[in-house]
């Protein structure tokens, strides 16, 4: 193997690693905003949560605690 080639090799490598570690970040920024994004939504789902709880219960009736329907 010349010299030439295992120059080639060499830039070829760096190249891919540059690509790597750019890759790398913009996986690692895209992890970090899916992160706060989650927890945006799971911080909304506990307010929704808190919201639904302090309402006041509906007038109507469950099913199971309603009179049958009258026979004819």
């Amino acid at each position: 193997m010349s010299w030439e080639d295992l120059e080639a090799r060499l830039v070829e490598l760096e190249t891919r690693v540059a690509f790597q570690d750019d890759l790398i970040a913009t996986l690692s920024e895209q992890v970090s905003r899916q992160e706060m994004d989650l927890r945006e939504l799971w911080e909304a789902k506990r307010l929704l949560k808190t919201q639904l709880s302090e309402m006041s219960p509906s007038n109507i009736k469950r099913e199971e605690d309603e009179a049958p329907p009258p026979h004819y």
